[in-house]
């Protein structure tokens, strides 16, 4: 199991575990919090899975895809943080992450 904390738009955080192999939209929607819609279910179409993540785990993801890039394009709160949780795969390497919900275009 991989630790998370995940920080809601009020900025309560909450720390939770992970499946590897999971997406982090999974691990937050599977978690309770409803205010991450993920329309699609996973298939990077929307930009409602949309999160901030600490910079401190920038070099460990992978990079945004062009897709995803242009999904987040189309938001007014897109950040050099932002991700789409549904392209974030959960391994090893992000124990400790801390993400936190992005505002609702």
């Amino acid at each position: 199991m991989v630790k998370l904390v995940i920080v809601n738009r009020a900025g309560d955080a909450n720390e939770v575990e992970a499946d590897e192999g999971m997406s982090l939209m999974e691990v937050i929607r599977d978690n309770g919090f409803d205010e991450l819609l993920a329309l699609c279910g996973g298939c990077c179409s929307c930009a409602t899975c949309h999160v901030y993540v600490d910079p401190a785990f920038a070099g460990t993801l992978p990079p945004r895809s062009e897709d995803e890039e242009d999904l987040l394009d189309s938001s007014d709160h897109k950040t050099e943080n932002s991700r789409l949780s549904c392209q974030v795969p959960v391994t090893p390497d992000i124990e400790g992450l801390r993400v936190t919900i992005a505002p609702e275009d």
